[in-house]
């Protein structure tokens, strides 16, 4: 049995083995609603999972019969209650243990992000879904704003819009524990900007935010409607954080480290050449 929970820790679930196919989807759905360059998944039997604080779980229907969930305080995905043929389809980056598997394929490799390279691994690649998948290919979609002044970005749902109008400072992949909880990801992709230099041009009372008790450098903005990842400003350090997985432009800038790489996931295995910190960079 291993466990696993939300940021904030509302809602907790257990789950048995075994577990299969895990693999790391790009496509523009995942990546907009867990505001990182892919969603690693990983199904196993739904009779074993235990579900607890499940009046906490929002929901959100991404295409006819496919639902996302999660928290309702922090934003962070949860198990949802429709399983496929049989299993339930849980996000790592909440898991506290070792799931006993590991990533075999990146699925939608053709929709991925246009400033995340696939590494040099030997994992299975599909354009869609691997064959046996009985579901139907859903079409990117279109940018909700027309192109025009900064790098566009929006929520899952569309319900928010942005605009980054000032160069990015700098990006990382972040490893810490709390960026995969929130993001239910490997680690969060973040670019970062002055303040000021992201402008919300629909929907900004529609995001939220859940700061960690006791952490000083630690909030979690989300879209309250479909739970996607949204901007958020630290106005103490004069910065706002930019999940990379919400913008739908080339932010121009790539991800120049791993860090926080001493908690990164024991399922996931850096493979790229970016410099790697234990914690933060120097």
């Amino acid at each position: 049995m291993i466990q696993a929970s939300c940021l904030c820790g509302d809602v907790t679930w257990e789950m048995a083995g075994p577990f299969l196919f895990m693999s790391h989807c790009h496509c523009s759905r995942c990546r907009k609603s867990h505001g990182t360059p892919f969603a690693t998944y990983v199904p196993g039997p739904t009779e074993t999972l235990e579900l607890n604080g499940a009046d906490g779980i929002a929901c959100w229907e991404s295409s006819p019969g496919f639902q996302r969930t999660f928290c309702r305080t922090c934003g962070s995905k949860v198990p949802g209650r429709k399983p496929y043929q049989g299993l339930q389809f849980v996000a790592a980056g909440n898991l506290d243990g070792d799931p006993g598997r590991r990533p075999e394929a990146h699925i939608f490799a053709t929709s991925k992000a246009s400033w995340y390279e696939l590494p040099a691994d030997d994992l299975a690649r599909f354009d869609t879904y691997p064959a046996g998948v009985e579901s139907p290919v859903l079409l990117d979609r279109e940018p909700p704003d027309r192109p025009g002044n900064g790098i566009r970005g929006s929520c899952a749902c569309q319900e928010v819009t942005f605009r980054v109008i000032e160069p990015p400072l700098r990006a990382h992949n972040c490893h810490c524990r709390r960026c995969r909880k929130a993001r239910s990801a490997a680690f969060a992709s973040n670019m970062f900007v002055q303040e000021g230099g992201v402008v919300f041009t629909r929907g900004r009372e529609n995001v939220a935010t859940f700061n960690v008790p006791a952490v000083d450098r630690f909030t979690q903005a989300f879209c309250i409607t479909c739970g996607s990842a949204m901007p958020f400003s630290y106005h103490e350090r004069g910065v706002t954080v930019v999940p990379m997985g919400a913008l739908d432009d080339d932010p121009g800038i790539t991800p120049q480290a791993h860090i926080f790489v001493g908690s990164k996931a024991p399922w996931y295995e850096i493979r790229d050449t970016l410099p790697q910190f234990a914690g933060y960079p120097t």
